[in-house]
């Protein structure tokens, strides 16, 4: 049984209990009454505050109070204007939903319940102001327990912007007021369409989007009196389950920026949900003022709304392809379902007699004949909760696709023939793939095409041939192309007029070798011929498939070997040389003397020889019986043995003695450097830099080929570095100090020092002192640095300028904090007069440059929040306001 009672109960407590959460919404509106009431020039507002109470508030929560304080603040500046307390509040208005949806569980408590209260107010007499006014209000706590923010005691601010007179005439503007219907039940995982409009007095044009809500107020300051200055920080949503201010139900709502519907998909909670949203909508104000659309004037209004889990049915049936095979369909729901519903098929074949309903959840049914079926599913029928899907299905067997194929040769034509029967209606296109890239005309739309294949193989025939009742199929075929005749022939070649020589070609079927000139038999693959002069035979074959092959082979006869080896010669022992050899013999064979084995291949024209001493080679060339030899000598002697020396380190600005042996001459390089590059012991004079030296050694006694060797003179750079030049810490504030450069460190004077021989000593001075450090290394080499510390007696902290001036003249271009005794910089950010964030950064010494998106702002008054961390690990946060000069 539902419960659709309410219960309220007012208990007089005392203590934190009465700071219990209640607040569950509200929307702060101003309208224009016209001028000021006493002084000229001056004007009247009525400001109203609409607050909402959630009835189903834990035992104990504070009721809407009787009386509130509205704040009045200078917009950007943030200067207090006034503070006017005891603002009484209306009669309750109590608006609650009792759930009518019989899909909402009976387990659930899904009453939505507010109490409704506003507090209304008159300011007079307020003085024209450029930027215009803001009026808040704020109250601890909202309502705990919210599925998408963080709202274990937090406050709520409700403000507004007056708009003051920076665009001509809005100051006589009066705010829209949201329109909607404030009481929200949505099932979960539901379609959801709800009303979130706003209705505007002057008839500005309005723009709609999520926003985020503002915190404000706690348990310790439960109703702040005055409300705190601008401008107010959002509240924390739970961005790790997907809620965010621009997507408070999750990335399946949206809401219309032109008519504020919020729709889309409700959150999926799970079984027995029932949770608090919280929504926040914001409505901007859009006027045409001298020709052009300004925005004059934000507003919001945040609402929580409440979504249940709901026991809902669905029935739902993918399309169907045309049925082309059968007349027998299984049938089954697509969406699933928990628990199960009741089933009600109609398959819409009322031919078919007792067979055309059925209450199985997934059917069978044999239709009658040939045609197309309204086929209906019911869910719960008659039962409350129950949903119906219908869905078209079309039955036309008797569809049988297929083709034949003619021809597997890959140099001609093969034919394709679509052999498809359709039972129903016609055949009406055809689509070929013949899986033969990269064939320009791998497909074809033709009913009969023919294909002329680039590649052997296999291949897999793709054919897709459709109807038009809708039937389509996909038939696959592998086919074997068979290559050209597969066969070889010798390669073309020479015999001796006396020789008889064997052509040895390869394949199967049927040959014919032509001419018939001094050939043993011109019908098998390797007749022997024996021609007296050059002759060219012809071989044909026709193999298996019938692929048709034809070659080739030259027969030149010779009656001698034509041959001419290269002349004598010297060469460096370890090198190698290849002989050469003039000659037009088919086969050779080379042998040495002294017999050795330094011939990369003894029988080829030209091979490699390596000798390690004096040696003849000696070589035959033949064509069958035909042959001619020849000899080269080849003589060896040793490379120079050079040494360029062991490499050097020297000092910056000091010389080093290189010396070279093993040659009779030398030359050095690169030249840099050397008093003389031609001689074996030059002196490379005060190199700037690492150089590396390549001496080239030669000897007029042996191997004429020169010879390298490197040394290379390393240049020792000491180059100190004690961190910059200058830097500032704070009393009692210890300073890490680091040099680099090199390997040894020496500081000087010793005064507040925890070591002075290591390149990282703290110190903790007690007065601006110069500290300098000599880095060395083992070498002897060495330089200086040093760094100046400045004593701030002071406390750790940052310091902001009051203003800033980005004209780009390199002077105070930017707005930052400076930073003395930080150990860092954790948040930084800037808002404009509308308490909207931006800049946000860490960087202490770029800041913010005065621009949004590389837009230049408006020269005006900016607020500033900081936090940071100083060298003892104390948390520091610091706000307040700079003004942009231009």
């Amino acid at each position: 049984m539902k419960r659709y009672g309410i219960l309220f109960i007012f208990l007089f407590l005392s203590g934190n209990e009465l700071l219990a959460s209640h607040i569950s919404g509200g929307e702060m509106s101003y309208e224009y009454l016209g001028p000021g009431s006493i002084t000229l020039g001056r004007y009247k507002y009525r400001v109203t505050l609409k607050l909402y109470r959630d009835c189903n508030a834990p035992v104990g929560s504070a009721q809407l109070d009787d009386f509130v304080t509205f704040t009045l603040y200078k917009a950007v500046s943030f200067d207090l204007v006034r503070n006017i307390k005891g603002i009484a509040g209306s009669e309750i208005k109590l608006s609650y939903k009792i759930p009518d949806d019989p899909c909402i569980s009976d387990e659930i408590e899904s009453t939505v319940c507010f109490q409704t209260r506003t507090y209304s107010t008159i300011i007079d007499d307020v003085p024209p102001n450029l930027m215009g006014y803001i009026v808040a209000y704020q109250r601890c706590c909202r309502v705990g327990g919210m599925r998408n923010i963080i709202s274990n005691n937090v406050g709520a601010t409700y403000y507004a912007n007056i708009p003051g007179f920076y665009f001509p005439g809005v100051e006589t503007n009066t705010s829209p007021v949201f329109a909607g219907n404030d009481i929200v039940l949505i099932c979960a995982a539901r379609h959801i369409n709800f009303d979130f409009h706003a209705t505007d007095a002057d008839g500005d044009s309005l723009s709609y989007k999520f926003y985020n809500g503002f915190s404000g107020g706690d348990p310790s300051n439960t109703a702040p009196d005055p409300a705190e200055k601008p401008p107010y920080f959002p509240v924390s949503y739970k961005e790790i389950a997907g809620y965010t201010a621009d997507q408070p139900l999750g990335a399946l709502v949206t809401i219309d920026p032109k008519t504020g519907l919020i729709s889309g998909i409700a959150p999926n909670l799970g079984p027995g949900a029932n949770s608090i949203f919280d929504i926040t909508v914001l409505v901007s104000e859009y006027r045409t003022i001298n020709g052009l659309i300004q925005k004059i004037g934000d507003h919001f209004k945040d609402l929580q709304i409440r979504i249940v889990d709901c026991n809902t049915t669905t029935a739902f049936l993918s399309p169907r392809p045309t049925v082309c095979d059968t007349l027998e369909v299984a049938f089954q729901n697509d969406a699933s379902n928990n628990p199960e519903p009741t089933y009600l098929w109609d398959f819409g074949d009322p031919a078919s007699g007792i067979n055309n309903t059925s209450t199985l959840p997934t059917p069978t049914h044999t239709f009658s004949a040939a045609g197309v079926y309204g086929v209906k599913l019911v869910l719960n029928k008659g039962i409350a909760c129950g949903d119906s899907t219908t869905t078209e299905f079309k039955i036309f067997p008797g569809f049988n696709p297929g083709f034949t194929v003619t021809g597997t040769c890959l140099t001609d034509p093969v034919l394709f023939k679509d052999t498809t029967k359709t039972a129903y209606g016609s055949v009406d296109s055809w689509h070929w793939d013949f899986n033969d890239y990269p064939s320009p005309r791998n497909e074809s739309t033709l009913q009969n095409p023919s294909h002329t294949f680039l590649n052997a193989g296999s291949h897999n025939i793709a054919f897709i041939v459709t109807s038009d009742k809708g039937c389509r199929a996909t038939v696959l075929k592998p086919i074997l192309i068979s290559p050209k005749a597969n066969f070889s022939v010798p390669n073309d070649t020479l015999i001796c007029t006396i020789d008889t020589l064997q052509l040895n070609a390869t394949g199967t079927g049927v040959f014919l070798w032509t001419p018939n000139y001094n050939i043993s038999n011109v019908t098998i693959k390797n007749p022997l011929v024996s021609p007296d002069v050059t002759t060219v035979y012809y071989f044909n074959v026709v193999d298996t498939s019938g692929c048709v092959g034809k070659d080739s082979v030259k027969v030149s006869v010779v009656d001698h070997v034509t041959q001419f080896a290269q002349p004598d010669t010297t060469i460096c022992t370890t090198d190698g040389i290849v002989l050469k050899l003039e000659s037009d013999a088919l086969y050779y064979q080379w042998t040495e003397t002294p017999a050795g084995n330094t011939l990369s291949n003894p029988k080829i024209k030209n091979p490699v020889a390596t000798p390690v001493t004096f040696t003849n080679y000696h070589v035959v060339g033949s064509i069958g019986k035909c042959i001619a030899a020849s000899d080269i000598r080849i003589k060896t002697v040793p490379y120079p043995a050079a040494n360029a020396g062991a490499d050097a380190t020297i000092c910056m600005g000091k010389s080093a003695q290189l010396m070279a042996t093993g040659g009779s001459s030398y030359s050095w390089s690169p030249a840099a450097f050397l008093n003389n590059r031609l001689i074996p012991n030059p002196v490379s004079v005060s190199p700037t830099a690492n150089i590396k030296y390549v001496v080239t050694v030669t000897d007029t006694l042996g191997c004429p080929k020169p010879v390298k060797d490197t040394m290379i003179v390393f240049v020792a750079k000491i180059k100190a570095d004690a961190g910059p030049r200058d830097t500032s810490v704070v009393l009692d504030q210890p300073l890490q100090l680091q040099a680099t450069g090199s390997t040894n460190y020496l500081w000087s004077p010793a005064q507040w020092l925890s070591n002075t021989g290591i390149a990282n000593p703290v110190s903790l001075p007690q007065a601006d002192i110069e500290y300098i450090v000599k880095v060395s290394n083992d070498a002897g080499c060495f330089d200086y640095d040093s760094i100046r510390v400045h004593l701030f007696k002071l406390n750790a902290g940052m310091y902001f300028p009051s203003a800033f001036t980005p004209n780009g003249d390199g002077i105070n271009d930017n707005f930052h904090p400076i930073i003395i005794g930080m150990k860092s910089l954790d948040l930084f950010r800037v808002y404009n007069r509308w308490g909207q964030l931006i800049y946000s950064g860490k960087d202490a010494i770029k800041g913010w440059d005065g621009t949004i998106s590389g837009r230049n702002q408006e020269a005006a008054t900016y607020v500033w929040y900081a936090e940071g961390t100083d060298y003892k690990n104390y948390k520091i946060t610091k706000k307040g306001t700079v003004v942009l000069i231009r």
